[in-house]
């Protein structure tokens, strides 16, 4: 058996932004036999069974405040480790890599408990309370920004970059859309991340007609949970819930409205797409701001706040833009710079030096 092959159990759950960069990383480590952790009825069990073995574990986040949830809450953390431990034993598995959440926790713990390596990917400039509080346990944690490592003084960081689907680094990236979209004309593409955005889709409805005006073309991705997505009709206007070829259409895309998670600013950066940011003003310790702003700070967007954001603003904004084509180049340059194209190797190389070095 001296010949078998690693066998690493990725522990990534939730959204596109913890799944992709372990989808893509995974891709990278063909000579591995890779399983899944994951939590029951959350997007993994739609994207991840076709490619590997998928095991689901009952565990969820803490609400603020501590009471009666919260001992329930530690009651299936408590069982989920042990779960979580008997998979990698029975297993056999020879490390573990997370992307963060509340799967992070059982994962990193149950590892930790038998000796084995863990790999922590955190993709936001901010890093989260559970990378913060597990990142000084595990083997080594990979960072998707430079900035985040002043957050976790403990850690053994390495800045990789975040990874991005498969479609983002071959072909399709040029490939043309099967969108009505005729040639030279300037395209917007509003999109608020695997989740959508519904206050940023209103906004967007109400300034558009201004846009049209000015020949604009504007394709919307909705996401399904806003029940006004089809509500504007327009020659100019495409609304769709999802696009699969997200990458042929960031780099046809003139400017781009989208919020600010670390996986659609990847994406963005990999495209070179000049972008107006509106970070998710509820998202956990405001961290898309902190995202934003590395953008930003160097040039290669405009950051504006939901919360100050009015249709006439927004309407501005963008005209002003688009009538600035040299400023547009220089935004897609600074936006090109931040971008780590070969981030899913780096990662992949990270991840081979912590498990395959003899301990």
């Amino acid at each position: 058996m001296a010949n078998a092959p690693i066998r690493l159990l990725i522990a990534a759950s939730g959204t596109g932004g913890h799944l992709f960069p372990a989808i893509a990383l995974a891709q990278k480590l063909p000579d591995y036999q890779i399983e899944w952790l994951g939590v029951p009825d959350r997007l993994e069990t739609q994207l991840v069974p076709k490619q590997y073995p998928l095991n689901t574990i009952a565990v969820e986040g803490f609400q603020q405040g501590f009471g009666l949830s919260s001992i329930r809450i530690l009651g299936k953390l408590a069982l989920s480790i042990l779960e979580v431990r008997r998979i990698l034993k029975q297993g056999n598995f020879q490390g573990v890599f997370t992307t963060g959440g509340y799967i992070a926790g059982p994962a990193v713990i149950a590892a930790r408990s038998l000796g084995l390596p863990v790999i922590f990917h955190e993709s936001n400039a901010l890093p989260g309370k559970v990378t913060r509080f597990f990142g000084p346990w595990c083997s080594a944690v990979a960072l998707g920004f430079e900035v985040a490592a002043k957050y976790l003084p403990r850690a053994k960081n390495v800045c990789v970059g975040t990874p991005v689907r498969e479609q983002f680094l071959d072909g399709a990236i040029n490939a043309p859309l099967d969108l009505a979209i005729p040639d030279g004309v300037p395209l917007i593409v509003v999109f608020g991340g695997s989740q959508g955005a519904v206050a940023v889709n209103k906004l967007v409805r109400e300034s558009a007609k201004a846009w049209f005006d000015a020949g604009i073309y504007v394709v919307h991705l909705t996401g399904d949970r806003d029940p006004e997505a089809d509500s504007l009709k327009h020659p100019q206007y495409i609304a769709l819930a999802f696009y699969n070829n997200m990458a042929a259409l960031l780099q046809r895309a003139t400017l781009a409205i989208s919020r600010s998670g670390a996986g659609s600013l990847t994406e963005l950066a990999v495209c070179g797409t000049p972008a107006i940011l509106i970070p998710y003003p509820f998202a956990a310790e405001d961290h898309q701001s902190y995202n934003a702003d590395v953008f930003t700070s160097s040039g290669a967007a405009l950051t504006l706040k939901q919360s100050e954001l009015t249709t006439e603003a927004l309407q501005s904004y963008v005209l002003n833009l688009l009538q600035s084509p040299q400023e547009l180049a220089k935004m897609r340059e600074k936006t090109k710079a931040i971008a780590v194209p070969d981030s899913a190797e780096k990662l992949a190389q990270l991840v081979r030096e912590v498990i395959e070095t003899p301990r």
